[in-house]
């Protein structure tokens, strides 16, 4: 069972055994199957919590979070208020909400004002994550159109934490990816076949997937 331990400077408590608590995630058009390749090869022990935004209609019901379960050994929820954060599970936000991490290291929905048009925006889950976690923060950039998740790169950056961009020749739409680029805040351009195995790395230190 992973332990949590205080963080000496008021932060949220810190998985231990890990040198990051979260890895942040977003997603646009062509969302789903990056996700699937990313998550279906995390292994159940992951000792980090995920948090994802994908955009989504606001009309209607989600069943990503049943889609993704499905598909990889970790544990995929949508994401609810309150929501504690825990290692090897996957929170989505929800449609028509904004996912947002607070300081005790829980879940926060908003329905506050569309960003660039968007709601959920990971440039608002990047930017919660950024000022609570700082260096033990990853962020992800997937395929998708747009360039929702450049800003909250610099922040990421910014805070000591670590960015990892889906390279444009294997997302199959560029946007995002590469206004994430464009900042220059970035650790790890990757195809996507690789972003899985780098998580691991980065995370969980040279071990085994399977």
């Amino acid at each position: 069972m992973i332990q949590m331990a205080e963080n000496a400077n008021n932060h949220p408590l810190n998985f231990t055994n890990t040198a990051f608590d979260i890895v942040a995630i977003a997603a646009s058009a062509g969302g789903l199957t990056a996700l699937v390749k990313v998550l279906s090869t995390l292994p159940a022990k992951f000792p980090a919590a995920i948090a994802i935004v994908q955009h989504l209609g606001p009309q209607h019901r989600s069943f990503m979070a049943e889609i993704l379960s499905r598909r990889t050994a970790i544990t995929v929820k949508q994401a609810q208020e309150g929501d504690r954060l825990t290692p090897g599970t996957a929170y989505i936000a929800p449609p028509n909400r904004h996912l947002l991490v607070k300081g005790d290291g829980t879940v926060s929905l908003s329905q506050s004002e569309l960003v660039h048009f968007l709601r959920p925006s990971a440039d608002l889950l990047f930017e919660s994550v950024a000022g609570i976690y700082q260096e033990r923060a990853i962020a992800v950039v997937l395929t998708g159109t747009g360039s929702d998740g450049a800003m909250g790169v610099e922040a990421i950056k910014k805070m000591g934490g670590t960015v990892i961009v889906q390279d444009v020749e294997t997302a199959e739409f560029s946007g995002m990816p590469s206004a994430a680029i464009q900042t220059g805040n970035i650790d790890f351009i990757l195809p996507l076949n690789e972003i899985s195995s780098t998580l691991v790395t980065l995370v969980m230190g040279n071990v085994e997937i399977n």
